[in-house]
């Protein structure tokens, strides 16, 4: 419930400052879909810690660029007789550790 709650929050934020025309994030994702794919891939109890901090460097002392989230986990979930498109790729940095890449095209499930 909580989650849900933020989510629709981000989305309000992101469709408020997108009419307005701001939006000088130094990273990509920007900041606010950075927040979205970790709540929505993460336990809240890491999420938060790693948005704030990502919010935290979004300023003139960092160099900005590609800063993409990490999960520990792999979700998919995958219904008997509905094939879900594929939302977000998850790309091995390591030892048990994904980056979250979000799939723009409209693909197949996973």
């Amino acid at each position: 419930m909580i989650r849900k709650l933020l989510l629709k929050l981000l989305t309000v934020y992101q469709r408020f400052f997108t009419l307005i025309g701001y939006g000088s994030c130094r990273y990509y994702p920007s900041c606010s879909e950075y927040a979205r794919w970790q709540f929505e891939n993460n336990p809240l109890y890491i999420a938060f810690p790693q948005s704030f901090l990502r919010i935290l460097r979004c300023n003139q002392l960092f160099k900005g660029g590609i800063d993409y989230p990490l999960t520990n986990k792999l979700s998919c979930k995958i219904k008997k007789d509905k094939i879900a498109p594929i939302k977000y790729w998850f790309v091995p940095k390591g030892d048990k550790q994904y980056y979250i890449i979000k799939n723009f095209s409209k693909g197949r499930s996973c």
